[in-house]
């Protein structure tokens, strides 16, 4: 059937997750609610929490993505934002829920969130969001920076919550997505930051951004003020907890598929301060990328058009492979 776009057709191309990740030709575009627009997806990005949802991460029915840049096509209350070229924050939220009137709107307990959590995401042509998670990208972003948004912001989410400055020895635990601009992210803080990393690649990377590396079996036990664990592996959380000094601080940013074995214990003599950590600030991330303070498009691994989604998230499931972009143009 037709992919044409939605002033032509009512249906597009998209990738669901149903039993099975699947493409299909003709989706219906979504119509945009009060106060929401219609955005037209140019690229999308794969992220680690897509590939842990093809593991059963959190159960999900709908087309997958949430990292992306696109424009709005329509949005009827703000006509004068339609062809902005925007990015989109993913948790869509009531503002009346007891969590939303104390200021923790991102723990909404009626939230929607974008490809993961009843709504449909961003690996498709079009998709929709509030008009107030719509950030307007610098003309001096490209896409190919633009759809690092919404992971940088969540790295930076670390700064908002762990006070980091010159005095701190800092280690993140994976070298992966994430980790990778995590560590990009907090070397603004001045802390003494070092990074273990096991492949080659990743290694490389580090040290073409001036940034300290690690191998696994060269962590220091009980050496680090704040340890930052994004491998996305047990073995990772083990390693991350071994490099803490008592009173340390474990941030915790990998997202698991089923249960974890914690030495809870250990936590409690050691007195360790446990933090997760999700969404960030898309303000401060999109700043950052106009200054050119973070550019992260050398974790650019492979593209693929939208019509071969399914075999770009079986690229990113590759060992060692960084950021896989989906196409939507």
């Amino acid at each position: 059937m037709s992919t044409q776009s939605s002033e032509t057709s009512a249906t597009m191309l998209g990738l669901r997750l149903e039993t099975a990740p699947l493409l299909y030709t003709d989706l219906a575009v979504p119509t945009p609610g009060p106060g929401e627009a219609l955005v037209r997806v140019r690229q999308a990005g794969v992220c680690g929490t897509d590939l842990a949802m093809l593991r059963g991460y959190v159960p999900f029915s709908g087309v997958m993505g949430h990292e992306f840049v696109g424009e709005i096509a329509a949005a009827s209350d703000a006509p004068e934002r339609e062809g902005q070229r925007v990015v989109g924050e993913i948790n869509i939220v009531c503002g009346s829920c007891p969590q939303c009137r104390a200021g923790r709107s991102n723990h909404c307990t009626a939230r929607e969130v974008l490809g993961i959590r009843g709504r449909d995401g961003a690996f498709a042509q079009y998709l929709t969001l509030p008009l107030a998670n719509l950030y307007a990208v610098p003309d001096q972003v490209p896409d190919d920076a633009a759809v690092f948004t919404e992971p940088l912001a969540a790295a930076l989410q670390i700064t908002r919550q762990v006070h980091l400055g010159p005095a701190q020895r800092v280690l993140v635990v994976g070298a992966g997505r994430l980790g990778q601009l995590i560590a990009r992210a907090l070397r603004l803080t001045g802390c003494d930051l070092a990074v273990v990393a096991r492949r080659e690649r990743q290694r490389r990377l580090l040290a073409d951004a001036g940034l300290e590396w690690l191998a696994e079996d060269a962590v220091p036990a009980a050496a680090f003020d704040v340890v930052v664990e994004a491998s996305g592996a047990p073995g990772g959380l083990a390693l991350a907890r071994g490099a803490l000094r008592p009173r340390g601080i474990l941030v915790l940013k990998s997202t698991y598929a089923g249960e974890v074995a914690v030495d809870l214990a250990s936590l409690v003599v050691d007195e360790i301060t446990v933090v997760g950590s999700r969404c960030g600030p898309f303000p401060a991330a999109l700043r950052l990328l106009a200054q050119g303070l973070v550019d992260p498009r050398p974790l650019i691994e492979a593209r693929f058009a939208l019509a071969q989604a399914d075999a770009a998230l079986r690229r990113a499931a590759e060992p060692g492979v960084l950021k896989v972009l989906i196409d939507s143009t």
